[in-house]
């Protein structure tokens, strides 16, 4: 159990000290679901740019410079791949042909040893179950929907997903993982966490609760690309259904087996 989190401005409406206040904001209320690791990724004179540290977020300073105009975070409950190697922490960086982006997972895989095991992706230094999603992204030399579509339907296991390209397009893969993403048009600005809980408590430590805002549907199988003048279109992923011991099948985000799962893993 990990969580996501960031935003995308589009209009330059928000101030830079209310987008740095609101990175910050973010990070640590996703501390309720990960404090083992946090990092946030933005996109530089056109280059990306990944901080994360070994540290809880309350304890880091979140500084994308003037200008930032899309965050990309993580908070992270490390289940495989030791914490203090930072390599092992999200986000983490790809190249997907000529596209650099950052890659963020919340959840966890548990087809990644088979995947190098079948020679689909390479051997790697970085321990996380996460790092083979985004080394099957880049095997399909190319970032965008069907490449999304491929690596969602070859990984196994219980997932949200959140990529940053290098042209400030944000990429959010709806598994079956929860995510809460709003949309405050009047100022331009899309924001994203894992949880209603951390959206409600980041937007009222900084005072964004008081402006309208729309809720954006996001169903399991969605893909949902925001691109840096705010535009939003939609493909898909065909969701796997997994069969436990005892027979019963699950693929559903209300599903018990998803709850029952992650209440293991905060244990």
């Amino acid at each position: 159990m990990c969580a996501l989190f960031g935003y995308l401005s589009y209009k330059n409406i928000v101030p830079y000290k209310v987008l740095k206040k609101l990175t910050q904001a973010l990070a640590n209320a996703a501390e309720e679901r990960g404090t083992d690791a946090a990092g946030i990724s933005y996109i530089n004179n056109g280059k990306v740019v990944i901080y994360k540290r070994p540290k809880p977020a309350h304890k880091l300073h979140f500084n994308p410079p003037d200008g930032t105009r899309a965050v990309m975070g993580h908070t992270r409950m490390a289940t495989q791949g030791d914490k203090k190697l930072n390599f092992n922490n999200h986000p983490f960086a790809g190249i997907a042909g000529a596209t650099s982006f950052a890659f963020a997972h919340n959840g966890v895989l548990w087809n990644d040893r088979e995947l190098r095991k079948d020679k689909l992706i390479p051997d790697t230094h970085i321990e996380t179950d996460s790092y083979a999603a985004c080394q099957l992204i880049e095997k399909q030399g190319k970032l965008g929907f069907d490449s999304l579509k491929y690596m969602s339907e070859t990984v196994e296991g219980n997932f949200t997903f959140t990529v940053l390209d290098d042209s400030n397009s944000l990429y959010i893969v709806k598994g079956s993982n929860p995510m809460c993403l709003l949309h405050f048009k009047d100022i331009g600005l899309y924001v994203y966490a894992s949880t209603e809980s951390i959206m409600k408590n980041a937007l009222k430590r900084i005072g964004l609760h008081k402006f309208a805002n729309e809720r954006i549907k996001t169903d399991e199988g969605d893909i949902i690309k925001i691109d840096k003048y705010g535009e939003l279109t939609r493909s898909g992923f065909e969701p796997k259904l997994y069969r436990s011991k005892y027979g019963a099948w699950y693929g559903l985000d209300d599903s018990p087996y998803y709850n029952m799962h992650e209440e293991i893993l905060l244990a």
